[in-house]
């Protein structure tokens, strides 16, 4: 193992690999995806080129804040996090470096990877309304700005200001509109809310169906796991939600995604390896595991979506460029304080 020991996790990873692979190399992979959700992967990518994975996973805060610490002295050849926001602090930490692949410049669309090439999406996942069925219909719904339309005062369930996923939300709204309109956007929507913001999405998906309002923003994963849970009390909750797809207007943006991503570490000692496994992982047979496994949409053109989200057809997706996301992420935490956006 290079430069310092990697944790228990990698010792069972290659445990499990030893009866079917002798490695003639490595890679270091840091990962904020449980592991449940990448392993399977990494076991395949071994067995096709004998190159052993050693896997660490922690929060996505977690790993990055190693990431700084540990320095060039970072055993880490790859990282992979959530959300463009969180691949673009990654960046500007220093912690990753641009790389070149034809194989990654054809399959990945433009608008989701860095313009730089320092980072690279693996899944996608859309930020849209999930409204009660029986208090709502499809009709009254129509955009993101609508949601702060005075007639769903006191109906909108959000997660926090401190959440990414809504920071990056934001982040689009401002290439969509001015400041002054998203500021206005903003004030509105806050004057909605239902209850202070608490919990998660999966929580708040809860609260819809459990009527404690009627309407939500929440990322079409959360609502796949439900609809795949094997727990009753989950499949009732999907069963009360619809799924409605904002700005979908002819010559309008489109509904806001986001993705998970990968980035090789500027302390690489394997950039070649690392680079292989990413390719590895948007090959056509990876993307169809990703998505299905993690309820997401695949990156990749031409995969089908996960079976839990397939049933509620196709949409028309922003094609911001996600960087955007990240570059636009400070100012938009300052304008949702301005409209007390706790």
């Amino acid at each position: 193992m290079k430069k310092t020991a990697l944790a228990l996790p990698v010792l069972a990873l290659m445990s499990l690999l030893s009866n079917t692979v002798i490695a003639s190399d490595e890679v270091n992979l840091y990962s904020a995806r449980q592991e449940a959700l990448i392993l399977p992967l990494l076991v395949n990518f071994t067995k096709e080129t004998g190159v052993m994975v050693n896997l660490i996973t922690g929060s996505d805060d977690q790993l990055l804040r190693r990431l700084q610490v540990e320095g060039d002295a970072s055993p880490a050849d790859l990282f992979i996090t959530v959300d463009a926001g969180r691949l673009h602090r990654a960046k500007e930490a220093g912690v990753l470096q641009p790389i070149e692949s034809d194989v990654l410049t054809e399959k990945v669309p433009s608008n989701l990877k860095n313009v730089d090439n320092y980072w690279y999406s693996l899944s996608q996942r859309a930020r849209v309304i999930f409204y009660a069925k029986d208090r709502v219909t499809p009709e009254e719904l129509s955009t993101y700005e609508d949601l702060a339309d005075p007639k769903w005062k006191g109906r909108l369930c959000i997660r926090s200001s401190g959440n990414i996923y809504n920071q990056s939300l934001v982040g689009s709204m401002l290439e969509a509109a001015d400041e002054a309109h998203t500021q206005e956007w903003l004030n509105g929507l806050v004057k909605n809310f239902a209850r202070p913001p608490v919990g998660g999405d999966t929580d708040q998906l809860k609260a819809v169906a459990a009527g404690e309002c009627d309407i939500t923003v929440a990322n079409t994963y959360y609502f796949g796991r439900l609809v795949n849970s094997k727990k009753a009390e989950s499949q009732a909750v999907a069963e009360k939600l619809g799924v409605f797809w904002p700005n979908q207007g002819k010559g309008d943006r489109g509904a806001h995604v986001n993705v998970s991503g990968i980035g090789v570490t500027a302390s690489s000692e394997n950039k070649e390896n690392a680079i292989k496994l990413i390719e590895f992982l948007l090959s056509d047979k990876s993307q169809t595991w990703y998505a299905e496994i993690n309820n997401e949409y695949p990156v990749v053109n031409g995969i089908s979506p996960p079976s839990s989200l397939a049933q509620y057809g196709e949409f028309k997706s922003d094609q911001l460029n996600l960087t955007k996301l990240g570059e636009n992420n400070r100012r938009a935490v300052e304008m949702m304080d301005i409209a007390g956006w706790k």
